[in-house]
């Protein structure tokens, strides 16, 4: 299992003398004060780096949907218009809030925080690298599942909250389309559960390699077609298009929050362009080797040993070199999720139902099956083991 952050700091001799420096001017012991202040500052620094993270994501939408229709996008604010974000935040944080006349404040107040709170939970257990994980929990499946699920709640109630028909239909939609899409890839998760032997996004990450032959998107032909399956479902219950329904201006107006205003949209906004990276890091740390950097670079352990750096300079280009890997990956994916808003037309309510209860939900099934057989009968070993295994078996009974 990989270390949590501040399991990792533990490792250096630095950061342990700061603890006994501290306890011998406290008086007590400051190792749980030291924790504290570390998983404290990780969080504050990974939520905001989120929330830039969210804020420039508007920006590559823009950019990336004007490549395609062959339009310039935001040129103006900043070079090649890298500050359009920071001008959109400071406009919605001035704009009047409006509340409608019969809205439920209370809720519809809490519908955007919760959005956001749900989405920032999350971050908690996404593997940036071996050491920069907050909490890496023996249930992290369970809990991201669990969290995650405070968004629907959110969608439900800055629908039902606006006292709006429009508002309301968008919001049941969107209920009902994140709750079903949870199953299949929930159950596409399961499936690396049973090969990696362990619900932690650690174990996942480190039952695979650095190169691609090593991920499991291609440990066995299930594993394949469940990575696909995930992407599809991750896409509809994050409300991206072509399953945007909960947002879908043509008959909705702008759906569960066409009642909101200034910043009370901006968190929305916001909450589902962190919650899209958020998959996108996870399905790279189930399918796509995570953190993993090939020939073992991240470990740090060539540049301590064959280069003769001290430990925590040679580790901590090695997180790096994780970190890179990471992000390469999955700002590859939150490419794609753009591309394909751009590329595939809006379907029918009814259609993103057909397609969740009676093509994904069932495949995904099959490869749940599929992947406990596979692993029964090959004993957890990728396809590339067994034929490695069949080629040597098969040149050294030629010799004999």
């Amino acid at each position: 299992m990989s270390p949590s952050l501040n399991e990792y700091l533990n490792q250096f001799e630095g950061h342990q003398k700061v603890i006994a420096t501290v306890t011998e001017v406290l008086g007590f012991d400051a190792t749980g004060l030291m924790t504290f202040i570390v998983f404290f500052t990780g969080a504050f620094v990974v939520v905001n780096v989120m929330a830039l993270v969210g804020g420039l994501g508007t920006y590559a939408e823009r950019k990336i949907s004007a490549d395609i229709q062959l339009r310039q996008g935001p040129n103006r604010v900043g070079p090649y218009g890298l500050l359009q974000f920071l001008a959109d935040g400071v406009k919605m944080i001035m704009k009047e809030d409006i509340f409608p006349a019969q809205a439920d404040k209370t809720l519809f107040n809490l519908a955007p925080l919760l959005a956001l709170i749900g989405v920032f939970a999350t971050l908690a257990v996404v593997p940036f690298s071996s050491g920069l994980t907050l909490a890496n929990l023996n249930v992290g499946v369970f809990y991201l599942i669990g969290v995650s699920s405070l968004v629907g709640v959110a969608v439900f109630l800055g629908g039902y909250s606006a006292n709006s028909k429009w508002s309301m239909l968008g919001g049941m939609r969107g209920a009902s389309q994140i709750i079903s899409y949870e199953v299949p890839v929930t159950i596409s998760i399961l499936t690396i559960v049973l090969i990696s032997g362990g619900m932690s996004f650690g174990s996942f990450v480190g039952g695979q390699g650095g190169f691609p032959h090593e991920w499991y998107i291609f440990h066995n032909p299930f594993t394949f077609i469940g990575f696909f399956v995930f992407f599809v479902g991750m896409l509809a219950e994050t409300n991206r298009a072509p399953f945007d329904l909960p947002e879908a201006e043509s008959e909705l107006v702008s759906g569960y929050h066409t009642e909101y205003t200034g910043m009370r949209f901006g968190l929305f906004a916001l909450a589902e362009y962190i919650e899209v990276f958020v998959l996108c890091g996870v399905a790279a740390a189930a399918f796509l080797g995570g953190y993993r950097v090939p020939f073992n670079l991240g470990d740090g352990v060539v540049f301590v040993e064959k280069l003769g750096l001290p430990p925590i300079i040679g580790k901590n280009i090695g997180q790096v070199l994780q970190l890179g890997a990471f992000l390469t990956k999955t700002l590859f994916l939150y490419y794609v999720v753009i591309w394909v808003r751009w590329t595939f037309p809006r379907i029918r309510v009814d259609q993103v139902m057909t397609i969740c209860w009676k093509y994904l939900t069932p495949l995904a099934l099959f490869n749940l099956v599929g992947v406990t057989i596979w692993v029964f009968a090959f004993d957890g070993h990728s396809i590339w083991d067994v034929l490695g295994h069949m080629l040597s078996s098969g040149s050294g009974g030629g010799h004999h």
